[in-house]
């Protein structure tokens, strides 16, 4: 993995650089790639977006395929959602500043939000690490400041809400970056958003008739509801009692029990599954390994997720205990190569892992404040071949912005919290001194970025449009309303 030392082509800094010559590196480079050079959206002359993302299917359910692309076509935001391979083709034809980080690689805007953390609190933070890998630090940022500018113009927002939103978010990252300089490394790894404490800072600000406000009630409600959606009544929700026992109930073609897979053996699969979570167990810390240790795998179902996840394997685990009303759902979801890995600068070999699923879990762990508890990896046989997973609750609270019901004031809010959010995982892994220093005190970065995004989205209405030509041409099936 990245330290806080790496930086430039796959090297490091001696550990000798004090932090002020770290910044005078980071500095030089924009000598190489020039603050303003991120304004420009550069294009392969044999671009085929449509073609990239039919790449992605040999090792996806042919069956859930149409639903993939059927969810992309719902509009230009929901086709770049998916389009995390074809943003990073894109993205590696321009000069990479040599700033390494853990990155996302997929960080559009609806990949953050809040979850428990192990303490119990409500923490907002990055929430989707598919495509994690080591590369440099603006592809993270340009592919969450696009995506402001593409979900904006989908709720109506003008050009200029457009730009100030985006700008934001370019903005308070490089703030952020900066202050997290000035800090001890410690205090950078502490760092996390805490949700009731930014409610209630929040709230301290508004007067008692704006306290009344509908958006103000709408948000509180939201923060009390994130406290129910909890792993119980996810179990509520996709389980049911048979014959005193819990068992996932069939809601095809999203959730569908083993029993009813008619390409498997059921009981032979439940028995590999049982040797895998033993598998599974050896990579959690020695105390969670004790409570996983008080379940036993009692049902598993084929699960379908996300938007550009469809079609990946993802299965839910019901875990049971001898005590009543004591119970666990695990997911387990199919990682296979990163989307940015045929494309970053040569990274170093020990920083790639033979097992995808460690990859998501380590670049999870660095770049999250705080992990869910039960977060592994492990690797099963099967007839198509060594699959990897990684293995995680499949809900413990949970609270996402509804994207689409967002105004420019409550998007620009969102906006400040990506964009802190984002600069203390990178700050995490990355040189922060270097980042800062080559970010610099000027907004010239944060107009760059945010001239990148606007004619990105150009770019994603032109390959959402590529897309519904490709189904009406029948290149690819798409399968809509599911």
């Amino acid at each position: 993995m990245a330290d806080e030392r790496g930086v430039g082509s796959g090297g490091s800094v001696p550990d000798e650089l004090s932090a002020k010559e770290r910044a005078a590196r980071g500095k030089a480079v924009r000598k190489q790639v020039p603050l303003e050079s991120h304004a420009e959206v550069r294009l392969s002359s044999d671009r085929d977006p449509v073609g990239l993302l039919i790449s992605q299917d040999a090792d996806r359910v042919p069956d859930l395929v149409p639903i993939r692309y059927g969810r992309m076509l719902v509009s230009p935001f929901t086709f770049y959602r998916g389009a995390a391979l074809v943003m990073a083709a894109d993205l590696a034809q321009s000069a990479p500043t040599g700033l390494t980080v853990q990155v996302c690689g997929d960080a559009h805007l609806s990949n953050f939000g809040a979850y428990a953390s192990p303490e119990r609190r409500l923490v907002f933070d990055i929430n989707d690490f598919d495509e994690t890998f080591l590369g440099p630090f603006e592809w993270d940022v340009k592919r969450l400041a696009a995506s402001f500018v593409v979900a904006g113009r989908d709720n109506g927002f003008t050009v200029k809400q457009c730009r100030e939103v985006t700008a934001t978010v370019v903005r308070h990252y490089r703030e952020a970056l900066r202050e997290f300089a000035r800090q001890p490394i410690l205090a950078v790894w502490y760092a996390r958003m805490d949700m009731e404490d930014l409610a209630a800072r929040y709230k301290a600000t508004l007067s008692s008739g704006q306290r009344k406000r509908k958006e103000v009630k709408v948000a509180e409600g939201k923060l009390a509801k994130a406290y129910t959606r909890n792993s119980m009544q996810a179990i509520g929700k996709l389980t049911t009692m048979v014959d005193g026992h819990r068992r996932i109930v069939s809601q095809p073609p999203l959730v569908v029990p083993i029993d009813e897979l008619t390409d498997v053996d059921s009981d032979q699969l439940l028995a590999q599954l049982r040797r895998l979570i033993a598998e599974y167990r050896g990579t959690l810390q020695e105390d969670r390994r004790r409570l996983l240790d008080n379940f036993r795998l009692a049902d598993v179902g084929h699960k379908v997720v996300g938007v550009g996840s469809v079609g990946t394997r993802a299965w839910i685990m019901l875990l049971e205990s001898t005590v009543a009303d004591e119970a666990l759902l695990l997911q387990a979801k199919q990682a296979g190569q990163s989307a940015l890995s045929a494309y970053v600068p040569a990274v170093p070999n020990h920083a790639r892992h033979a097992n995808q699923g460690e990859r998501v879990v380590v670049g999870q762990r660095m770049m999250q404040a705080a992990s869910d508890i039960f977060l592994g990896w492990l690797r099963a046989d099967t007839t198509d071949g060594e699959q990897d997973y990684y293995v995680r609750q499949l809900r413990d609270w949970k609270m996402s912005a509804d994207i689409d019901a967002l105004n420019p004031a409550a998007m620009t809010l969102y906006a400040q919290l990506c964009g802190w959010t984002l600069a203390r995982a990178h700050a995490r892994s990355g040189d922060r001194f270097a980042l800062a220093g080559y970010l610099g005190k000027s907004t010239r970065f944060d107009q760059a970025i945010t001239d990148f995004s606007e004619k990105y989205a150009d770019q994603t209405i032109q390959d959402h449009k590529a897309l519904i030509a490709a189904v009406g041409a029948g290149r690819i099936q798409a399968r809509s309303g599911i």
